[in-house]
């Protein structure tokens, strides 16, 4: 059976669910395709910046995150395995909420907006036609067919080849994995806790019920002999650092919360456009000690809706839209991510952590610099 839609998203994490809302509130026949069940558990740190919540407020949405009772951030703690332990204050309030509540609340809004939300559906092919694009997918056993004038890739960041003949990625020298879990028995205050160690490092952070996210980013390399478990693996990690083994000795699991994502490629190159927009995780990898994944996401959102809903009311062309999007993807991520994959570098080269944390002990708003320079700006009205 084919439908017919003004615009078609792919990918309801999100990127994607905030855009397809903010599409259908400006009156686009809008249909959000996912090929993964809902609600689920994601690898991420599950944190709200000060931001990210502006942007949320500005969709519309600011209420549904606090209908899910969100846990209190207002600080982080940089823990290294060499025992020294520095603490920055966040520029505002942040919060701590699941992904798997947080997609959840956000699919009912896009739906209450007017959006056809398809989970559970593979979208096999996607070419343009006269009247814009037409998408093939399978939903279990049914074929499903979609007559669409525009689409928005919002995949994340390992869905984006294939589909519409894109080459890959170079092969990265150096490849992660991402692991979580969430765990109860560990009395949390407001703040993140991340703890560096060879090999990678984990974040334990406060969410709603008084649960804990712990999210780990792990080379392969060094972990290609620890137990294949995501659980292993964190228990693995743990060990490698002290203190924060000391922090997860009384943890208890919860089952059902674990997920994993492999490979995680940082060298990935930013992509906003070919021959379709990319918004969120499938444009760019966001440096994780960015710590403001959400936050871009959701700023790339913003950036397209607007442009997305000129094309279609015939105000713009295509390579207008394309112009204009990727110039403003560029401008405003430029400055974070080049700081961002600074930092993530940084913790590499033996020396530089040491000499980071004494600088940073000795010029305290050097730290806290650090932390804005790696957050993106207001957004320009």
């Amino acid at each position: 059976m084919n439908h017919s839609h003004d615009v078609a998203v792919l990918g309801a994490g999100i990127a994607g669910s905030c855009l397809a809302k903010s599409l259908a509130d400006q009156g686009w026949d809008t249909v959000l395709i996912d090929r993964k069940q809902f609600p689920r558990h994601k690898v991420c740190g599950e944190f709200l910046s000060p931001e990210s919540q502006n942007m949320l407020n500005d969709l519309g949405l600011g209420g549904i995150v606090e209908a899910l009772q969100p846990s209190i951030i207002n600080r982080t703690q940089l823990i290294f395995n060499f025992g020294t332990c520095l603490e920055i204050p966040l520029p505002g309030m942040a919060l701590g909420v699941s992904r798997y509540s947080l997609d959840s609340a956000l699919h009912l809004a896009a739906q209450k907006a007017g959006v056809n939300v398809q989970t559970s559906t593979t979208v096999t092919s996607v070419y343009p036609c006269d009247s814009g694009y037409t998408i093939e997918a399978k939903q279990g056993g049914e074929r499903k067919g979609y007559q669409v004038r525009a689409v928005i890739a919002a995949w994340g960041a390992n869905g984006r080849s294939g589909l519409l003949g894109q080459s890959p990625d170079s092969k990265a020298t150096n490849t992660y994995m991402g692991v979580k879990s969430h765990y109860t028995g560990i009395e949390m205050e407001q703040v993140v806790e991340l703890y560096f160690f060879d090999g990678g490092y984990l974040g334990i952070s406060p969410i709603e019920g008084g649960r804990v996210n712990a999210a780990a980013l792990l080379k392969q390399e060094t972990f290609k002999h620890t137990e294949k478990s995501i659980l292993g693996l964190i228990e693995a990690a743990s060990r490698k650092n002290p203190k924060l083994h000391q922090r997860m000795a009384n943890a208890l699991p919860v089952l059902g919360t674990q997920s994993a994502v492999a490979p995680v490629n940082l060298e990935r190159k930013p992509l906003t456009w070919d021959r379709i927009p990319y918004v969120g995780d499938a444009s760019m990898m966001i440096p994780p000690l960015c710590g403001d994944g959400m936050s871009m996401a959701l700023r790339s959102a913003l950036i397209c809706a607007p442009l997305a809903s000129r094309y279609l009311g015939g105000e713009i062309s295509l390579d207008r839209w394309q112009q204009e999007y990727s110039q403003s993807i560029k401008r405003e991520f430029k400055r974070p991510l080049q700081w961002g994959r600074f930092l993530q570098w940084s913790l590499g080269v033996p020396i530089l952590p040491r000499a980071l944390l004494v600088a940073a002990h000795v010029t305290p708003r050097m730290a806290y610099g650090l932390v804005k320079a790696t957050r993106l700006k207001e957004m320009r009205s």
